[in-house]
């Protein structure tokens, strides 16, 4: 199809504009049609290579053949754009029937009706990325809201959304799954007055949360939740009666307290309340900063037998048994009375299991050896990371022998043969495997 030039201008010059008729003012902001025409039209590829020099394309009525001119696809990102508003609604809607997925992060929208007139002509919207628009400075109203009602992820984040908002989106988004509320600056949690049943996934981390009765108030909201990350929030402790715990949470399978303030194991014991929990983080928290890497993932793994991840990693059957034997002869010293309840429930399984011997596999560095030559013997403590060479040298003042005029031999306790003279001057001593109480025979050169 021939395209009506009528319909698109194109400009090259050093850098200024002058706004055609219908164009906004770059200061005032951008149209999320203006930005939309000028990413995925064809003309701009080629010709848009530096500040001044490129493609303006003005859309057209609809039915026009400018919609033949765009080739857009079904996940549109339109992020760090600097646009303020929508544009002309009926274009929105002649080119974005087939889209499902939308980035506006990071643009300039305030006006929760400029999101309608955008959202309300996107059809298959599923996906909503509203993060870092100050959509804070305006009231969002229920009627406004309607207009995401087929959105299944939406993501808030830093967009300081306050919870009446939230709740307002809530009441008409029921097929909404996923959700981000991430760098919002919430201290507190406000109940909505519905629950949401089909939320199954919370992102709020990064926020202020430290006190467990604002977190219990999100399982109220969000009673069938599977994923809950709840990460860089200095929650303190989980202060929940076990059956509470589980009534909260029925569904929770995955939760993330990494960076929280948890700061004893009784909280992380209660963890084990939670009937469907596989999948748990819980790095950097203060409880586990005294133990080494070792330490905290044994004795989190034997704490929580029901967890099949620990922190992005699966836990395997042989893990799991060397964990909780290593939790056993961890607690084998304490007294009774404080001794955890999981060790009793170990113990059950694997009987009262016994220290494990030290084994020390470092290299011998010295050995205290017998010195033999005519006919006397002499105790000595030699280095054995010398050479043959250097232990002649050592032996030179007690033989009363030169280096040059001296045989040196080697009695292995073990070996069958006898002594092995020790030619190579080179070979270093600990590659013979001597030990305490070998012994070593010198005798002069015959001419």
């Amino acid at each position: 199809m021939v395209v009506n030039p009528s319909h698109w201008v194109t400009w090259i010059d050093s850098g200024t504009h002058t706004p055609l008729d219908g164009e906004m003012d770059p200061s005032t902001g951008r149209s999320f049609m203006q930005v939309l025409c000028e990413k995925y039209s064809p003309e701009n590829f080629p010709y848009r290579r530096g500040p001044g020099v490129g493609v303006v394309v003005t859309a057209g009525p609809q039915g026009s053949p400018m919609k033949d001119r765009l080739n857009l696809p079904s996940i549109l990102v339109l992020n760090s754009c600097g646009i303020t508003c929508a544009g002309e609604e009926n274009e929105i809607a002649a080119f974005c029937t087939h889209v499902s997925e939308l980035d506006l992060s990071d643009n300039k929208l305030e006006d929760w009706q400029e999101v309608r007139k955008i959202v309300s002509n996107v059809p298959q919207l599923q996906f909503l990325n509203l993060s870092s628009n100050p959509l804070h400075q305006s009231t969002l109203e229920r009627s406004c809201a309607e207009s995401f009602s087929g959105v299944r992820k939406l993501v808030l984040n830093n967009s300081k959304a306050t919870w009446e908002t939230v709740h307002t989106l809530l009441q008409e988004l029921p097929q909404l799954e996923e959700l981000f509320l991430c760098l919002n600056d919430y201290n507190t949690v406000t109940c909505s007055p519905v629950c949401c049943h089909s939320l199954k996934l919370l992102h709020i981390t990064d926020n202020q949360l430290e006190d467990w009765s604002e977190i219990r108030k999100l399982g109220t909201m969000f009673p069938s939740l599977d994923t809950l990350i709840l990460a860089n929030n200095h929650v303190l402790a989980i202060d929940e009666e076990d059956d509470s715990l589980a009534r909260l949470f029925p569904n929770l399978r995955s939760v993330s307290l990494h960076k929280s303030g948890l700061n004893c194991w009784e909280d992380i014991d209660k963890l084990n309340c939670l009937p469907k929990l596989k999948e748990v983080r819980l790095l950097g928290i203060p409880l586990l900063q005294s133990y080494s890497t070792e330490e905290r993932r044994k004795l989190v793994i034997a704490r929580l037998p029901c967890v099949s991840k620990l922190n992005g990693s699966a836990v395997t059957d042989g893990e799991r048994e060397d964990s909780e034997r290593f939790f056993i002869r961890y607690h084998l010293d304490l007294p009774q009375e404080e001794v955890p309840r999981r060790y009793q429930e170990l113990v059950k399984k694997y009987g009262k299991l016994a220290p494990l011997a030290e084994v020390n596999l470092r290299p011998q560095i010295k050995a205290k050896v017998e010195v033999h030559f005519e006919e006397k013997m002499k105790e000595m403590s030699i280095r054995l990371d010398q050479t043959v060479a250097d232990l002649k040298k050592q032996l030179k003042p007690v033989v009363q022998l030169s280096t040059n005029n001296m045989r040196l031999y080697y009695l292995d306790r073990e070996a069958p043969f006898g002594p092995e003279e020790m030619k190579l001057s080179t070979r270093a001593l600990h590659s013979y495997g001597i030990r305490d109480g070998d012994k070593f025979f010198v005798e002069p050169k015959t001419k």
